[in-house]
């Protein structure tokens, strides 16, 4: 009864927007107080859930994301994938995508996707002619890789949580990226052709070498992160810690675009997002530890083989569960709760846990796109001037091709295996 008294609270307090960290914290102390526990357990398991060398790696991949928006690397990259695809009907819509693909071997994160490139792309778009709908629904949607495609802020939490190797996670995660970003590009074609947008610039050989010289050292940042964990010159964390000291030097002594004071302002918001994401695996951990301590996992899996033992239907109602946990918690809260309840799960109807990592990690991104929560809808409408509203309407259609994706790696396990399989066995 305490369990279910403890889950009302925190939807309640998520009801009244207390931030996620304070919510969980508070549901977790009235469920000690209630059971009459020592107060220490909370502190215990808070700072048990956060002393983890392999969460070392968030403060520098942040810093690495965010040294790279400071720099103006992004409109390097924004003019690279310009020279690319810019030629293809609805040529910035795929230029849009392309760069979320290059950006995401640099940030790791959906909203730094959506900060950093996002301005850039609507603007683009809109001094091209198109749509404010279609704009925001396609920047909106490509922002989704950057959590996919190594490095990704969510794919190390899993790992720490399902004490499974971040390393593997990566390299699972960049085909399931590149399916993502060919079914956004077949959806820009379809609106492409249906509203007769025009391609964007011609295909130039010498356009793509200038463009390429001039973003080829911001592009080596995603080779030195999965080229060094993949040979192993380098555990994830320290390949973190390497992106951020690489875009640092990029950023003082070879653009020479940050200052002393913006490398201020960029350490401190590292600092601020790195404090938030703690406090929600520290109190997201004691919740857990609650879940585990009182079977919660156990009483699942009882449940759910009480429908049915069927391994599919298990697995779509498993991603109906974390889609809905979507739509209202944070990602990083989402992952340390659903983790130990649907992990011993997975195990028992033979889902290998590299590939729930990514197909959670990619059910949660579509949480970022739907209200009430839909970060990346927030960012994007505070950086458009568009109202919240048309951006959920506009990201709405953009969902289909998700979870299309969704649905096939869920079903073929091969496409996000594959990889890693192949490179650990060599």
């Amino acid at each position: 009864m305490t369990v279910v008294l403890m889950f009302v609270s925190l939807f309640a307090l998520m009801l009244m927007r207390v931030p996620i960290a304070f919510a969980l914290a508070l549901s977790c102390i009235g469920y000690i107080a209630l059971e009459g526990l020592p107060p220490v357990l909370l502190m215990h398991n808070m700072v048990n859930g956060m002393n983890s060398f392999p969460l070392l790696a968030i403060p520098f991949f942040i810093l690495a994301g965010a040294l790279m928006n400071s720099s103006g690397i992004t409109s390097r990259i924004f003019a690279f994938a310009r020279s690319i695809v810019g030629w293809m009907h609805g040529g910035l819509g795929h230029v849009n995508v392309g760069a979320s693909i290059i950006f995401a071997g640099m940030s790791g994160a959906a909203v730094a996707d959506a900060g950093g490139l996002g301005a850039i792309e609507i603007k683009a778009m809109r001094d091209a002619g198109y749509d404010d709908d279609f704009s925001v629904g396609v920047t909106a949607a490509s922002s989704t890789i950057g959590p996919i495609i190594p490095p990704s802020l969510p794919l190390v939490i899993f790992g720490v949580m399902a004490s499974v190797s971040i390393g593997d996670l990566f390299v699972a995660g960049i085909v399931p990226g590149l399916l993502m970003a060919l079914a956004l590009m077949i959806m820009v074609w379809f609106y492409a052709r249906r509203r007769g947008y025009p391609t964007d610039t011609g295909f130039s050989v010498s356009n793509v070498g200038r463009t390429f010289v001039s973003a080829f050292l911001p592009l080596m940042t995603p080779v030195i992160i999965v080229g060094g964990i993949v040979s192993g010159a380098f555990t994830p964390t320290e390949a973190a810690v390497c992106a951020a000291a690489y875009a640092l030097v990029l950023g003082v002594l070879v653009y020479r675009t940050i200052t002393v004071r913006s490398f201020v302002r960029v350490s401190m918001e590292t600092i601020e997002t790195t404090a938030s994401i703690m406090l929600i695996v520290g109190a997201a951990t004691v919740f857990a530890w609650i879940l585990t301590a009182n079977q919660a996992a156990a009483q699942f899996a009882d449940f759910m083989f009480s429908i049915t033992d069927n391994r599919n239907a298990i697995l779509l109602i498993i991603m109906l569960v974390v889609l809905i946990i979507g739509l209202f918690m944070e990602t990083i809260a989402a992952i340390s709760i659903l983790v130990p309840v649907l992990l011993p799960i997975s195990a028992e109807i033979g889902v290998d846990p590299v590939h729930l990592g990514v197909i959670i990690i990619l059910n949660l991104m579509i949480g970022l796109l739907t209200p009430p929560v839909g970060m990346v809808l927030f960012v994007l409408s505070k950086v458009s001037g568009v109202p919240f509203g048309q951006c959920v309407r506009a990201t709405m259609p953009f969902l289909v091709p998700l979870i299309g994706v969704l649905l096939l790696l869920t079903f073929v396990p091969a496409l996000t295996l594959a990889l890693p399989e192949y490179l650990n066995s060599n």
